[in-house]
């Protein structure tokens, strides 16, 4: 009873309340900061070297291709970049039938060569086998992971905010409705920051999964308030470190279509257009008579929009420069060998229905004894032959799903329903419980977006912290795995033997969180107020909402 009064004493001050939850976020910081060293440290047996070891290979193909190309300089960051943008036609033209060893999208394959360089700087003699100096990129996960724990802050009281504090969790119905917002958007950043399989994942192995989640959840939140040009530019950044943002990208551009919005829908693919065509530049225009064109275009473009006085000239101008480069490159002798080798190559290396361990459905259909490619159904007729198999069927169900996600989201939006954020996180869960070509590791991004469900009810909070549970088991089981040390061999027995059971729950909570994305809002959660108004804009003011 003391400790109660004190703390309400405490919290009765806005002043007091400012300083109190200063130091929460402090706290948190410090604790989640240490816990990424502390798992650095106890994890060193069990490490899984493999990812280190192919980042920094291909880093270090970055600066012999350099060398190469630039004898003179070898060590400057002109022949870096000479290297840089050849090395992916140098690994489709030495790749012996298809296999290019290679599939890392440009950015990634930019900062794996980077730190590449700064290891060869600092030690020279360096092995390939065992690269040193890791902790550059711990710090990028490190940041990845801070900012995404800021994005989903934002996110998550931005539709708190929206829906007037509407919660289906008992506890925070307790809070004042002004406050709820702030709580809600607080805890759900606090456990995504603390999220056990994101540390294990970034801290752990190592691996670079961390580096798309920001991308995904501030592109999120631009949907949220209506900047599908920027959406669109962030997903296509974030694509461009991982190919995997690809798969849940049609979300977005689904969702506005739902609401019936072209006009946002084609903003946000010119923002995508853009981002890549900005970005891969290097290698779609290598003939002055290609840049050439883009400009001529672009500047006719600019004139002729700027003339009519169009809305959001600048996005149409920029969408309309970018889609003259990508024809140009491919009329004029560009190269499309970053798009074969870091999207497509990805996609069809591992042909199988799941890899290492996974509990989702592919997993079940592999113990049925399915395979990706088995012919479910096929018919021949003349010189063609068509086949149904599990990997096209799975990714059909994915991409109706997909649909209903984003059909979700445009329905929770226009009713003010916190719900919309399980819409948002459902793409990640419904990716990995239903795709083929899953690896262990994705389920960390649908543990750590669906943190979100902690501003929404008890039940769905529930569910998060089971996916997340999964998500760490799957990524200890294959480290485990690797090394086989005799004292982890019963734990690796163990996560054996659940997977079937563990799949089915995982399945289920999916199905969960997919129902709540998908159903309508109870009456008993809706604002009275909100019944008679217009829906409202996703923003931090109160501007209306374009119907």
């Amino acid at each position: 009873m003391v400790v109660r009064s004190l703390f309400r004493r405490l919290c009765a001050g806005q002043f007091a309340r400012r300083i109190f939850v200063a130091l929460l976020v402090i706290t948190l910081l410090v604790a989640g900061i240490g816990l990424r060293q502390w798992t650095w440290q106890k994890t060193k047996h069990v490490r899984f070297q493999h990812d280190i070891v192919n980042g920094f290979y291909w880093g270090s193909e970055t600066l012999a291709e350099g060398r190469k190309l630039s004898p003179d300089a070898p060590d400057s960051w002109f022949a870096f970049f000479r290297g840089y943008f050849a090395l992916y036609d140098r690994v489709k033209r030495e790749a012996y039938e298809g296999d290019y060893g290679l599939d890392y999208p440009p950015l990634r394959l930019l900062a794996m060569s980077i730190w590449a360089r700064q290891v060869r700087e600092q030690f020279p003699g360096v092995d390939d086998g065992h690269p040193e100096h890791v902790k550059p990129l711990l710090h990028a996960n490190l940041v990845c992971e801070l900012i995404s724990a800021v994005a989903l802050f934002f996110l998550v009281r931005l539709w708190m905010r929206r829906a007037s504090g509407a919660t289906g969790s008992p506890f925070l119905r307790r809070v004042p409705a002004e406050r709820r917002a702030l709580i809600c958007g607080l805890t759900a950043a606090s456990v995504a920051w603390l999220e056990s399989s994101m540390i294990l994942d970034a801290h752990g192995w190592p691996q670079w999964d961390a580096w798309i989640v920001p991308f995904y959840l501030l592109a999120a939140l631009a949907a949220s308030t209506k900047r599908w040009f920027w959406c669109g530019c962030l997903l296509a950044a974030g694509a461009m470190l991982k190919g995997q943002l690809l798969f849940v990208a049609p979300f977005f551009v689904l969702w506005p279509l739902w609401q019936k919005r072209w006009a946002s829908a084609l903003r946000l693919l010119v923002g995508f257009t853009t981002t890549a065509a900005l970005l891969v530049s290097p290698w779609l225009l290598r003939t002055p008579a290609a840049w050439i064109s883009v400009t001529i275009i672009g500047l006719v473009g600019s004139f002729i929009i700027l003339r009519r006085r169009l809305p959001h000239a600048g996005a149409w101008i920029a969408g309309l420069t970018a889609l003259t480069a990508f024809i140009a490159g491919a009329l004029a002798g560009g190269s499309f060998a970053w798009l074969q080798i870091g999207f497509l190559y990805g996609s069809e290396h591992y042909p199988y229905l799941f890899i290492s361990s996974c509990y989702n459905l592919p997993f079940l259909l592999d113990n049925l004894g399915w395979s990706l490619k088995w012919p479910m159904w096929s018919y021949e007729f003349g010189s063609r032959y068509v086949a149904i198999t599990p990997q096209w069927t799975l990714r059909v169900l994915y991409l109706g799903t997909l649909a209903l996600c984003a059909r979700g989201a445009a329905r929770h939006t226009r009713n003010r329903d916190p719900r919309g954020l399980i819409a948002i996180a459902a793409p990640w869960l419904v990716m990995f419980a239903l795709l083929g070509q899953m690896q262990e590791r994705y389920l960390v991004w649908g543990a750590v977006v669906s943190a979100v469900a902690l501003g929404v009810s008890v039940r769905l909070s529930a569910i998060h912290f089971v996916i997340s549970v999964a998500s760490t088991a799957m990524i200890a089981h294959v480290m485990l795995i690797d090394k086989k040390l005799e004292a982890t061999l019963r734990v690796i027995n163990l996560l054996h033997n659940v997977r079937p059971y563990a799949s089915g729950v995982v399945l289920v909570c999916v199905a969960v969180c997919l129902w709540d994305a998908l159903a309508v809002r109870l009456p008993m959660f809706q604002s009275r107020r909100y019944r008679r108004l217009e829906p409202a804009s996703l923003s931090l003011g109160a501007t209306a909402e374009e119907v």
